[in-house]
């Protein structure tokens, strides 16, 4: 024979349009909460005062409300907001006089008649000044001007870097076949110009940053964009004897894969779309292929050092008496370092946004 239910402690307070009930349970697990009749019925399993347990009450409202209660689970409550179906002030939660055993007054929430009548007057008075304010703060005539610039922008940049990976990846596995290895060799006088394009229009989104067009933060920016542009146009694009590097073409692929979803991302949030796939694949991608592509840069620069040095290219002659010469290859050495220090910095940005994106969110069931 089944034992009486175990009920929780329930809190509850009250506003002219909403009713507050707080359930004392930890670890919530498979809450069914629902109302029907005028009646909300609540069952679920969690750490009360009965230890784990399954828990259950029901409550049958003073007056009519809402069937569609909103409920939000907590590690430690569970929060339930009810709407009432007519805007007053009640003498009591339940139908019944006597006030249930399991049920108390939230005195965290709790206020008198007249508390709340001031406290609704005044989010009326903040909703109406927010609602002026609004109306007289001017409206940017350029608003649709930037937008339509924004989409083209990201839109000729994905089409740049689409170009470049379906070449390359056609170029390994179809054209190559049984000389594969060719390609690698090759890449530079195949794609170079494509990257030239690409890369230099990629220096708008610094200019974009820093005129407050979009809201990324502008030394993450910097660090990317000039630092792919210093490998493309000083290290590669001086030295022919780099441009016949196997490592070219990792780091042209690994460049252009990322971008094959970051800039269709951006596109879409221009005109408010999210497809949760691309904003999956644009905030997960970047984990392997970011410290890979920023390994394959260093490869490029540790290749191209023994080149600068011997052949002394960019380096600086200090006029006498110092007859002191900075060798290029030395300021390499130093950027070496500032490369992986700046990988860093923008793994650390991007990991923050990958948890704003896609980390876990506060759970609401209706």
């Amino acid at each position: 024979m089944a034992g009486p239910s175990l009920r929780p402690h329930v809190h509850w307070a009250q506003r002219h349009r909403e009713l507050y009930l707080r359930v004392e349970l930890s670890d919530v697990r498979n809450p069914d909460i629902t109302i029907t009749d005028n009646v909300l019925h609540f069952r679920a399993q969690g750490h009360g005062a009965k230890g784990d347990n399954i828990y259950e009450f029901q409550i049958e409202f003073l007056e009519p409300v809402e069937p569609k209660p909103v409920c939000r689970v907590t590690q430690r409550q569970l929060n339930i907001t009810v709407q009432k179906k007519e805007s007053n002030w009640w003498e009591r939660l339940t139908k019944q006089e006597k006030r249930p055993l399991f049920l108390a007054p939230d005195f965290d929430r709790w206020l008198d008649e007249s508390d709340a009548e001031m406290e609704l007057r005044e989010k009326e008075e903040e909703k109406i000044s927010k609602m002026k304010i609004e109306s007289r703060a001017p409206k940017d005539p350029f608003k649709h001007l930037k937008k339509g610039y924004l989409i083209m922008y990201n839109l000729v940049q994905f089409l740049g870097f689409s170009w470049i990976f379906v070449n390359m990846t056609v170029r390994l596995f179809i054209l190559g076949k049984g000389n594969n290895y060719y390609s690698f060799y090759d890449t530079f006088h195949t794609i170079s110009d494509m990257m030239y394009f690409c890369q230099t229009l990629a220096l708008m989104e610094v200019v974009n940053s820093l005129i407050g067009l979009v809201r990324s933060p502008l030394i993450p920016a910097i660090i990317q964009v000039f630092g792919r542009n210093f490998i493309l146009f000083v290290v590669l694009g001086s030295l022919e004897e780099m441009q016949s590097k196997a490592v070219v073409f990792f780091v042209f692929y690994f460049w252009s894969i990322i971008e094959l979803f970051r800039y269709p991302y951006y596109m879409l949030s221009c005109i408010g779309i999210e497809w949760k796939p691309l904003t999956w694949l644009c905030y997960t991608t970047w984990i392997p292929l970011y410290p890979l592509g920023g390994l394959a840069e260093a490869v490029c620069l540790i290749q191209s050092i023994p080149i600068f040095s011997e052949t002394g290219k960019f380096s600086l002659g200090l006029p006498n008496p110092l007859n002191v010469t900075i060798q290029f290859s030395f300021l390499l050495q130093l950027y070496l370092i500032a490369l992986f220090l700046g990988i860093f910095v923008n793994f650390r940005y991007l990991y923050k946004q990958r948890k704003q994106h896609l980390g876990p969110k506060k759970r609401k069931m209706k």
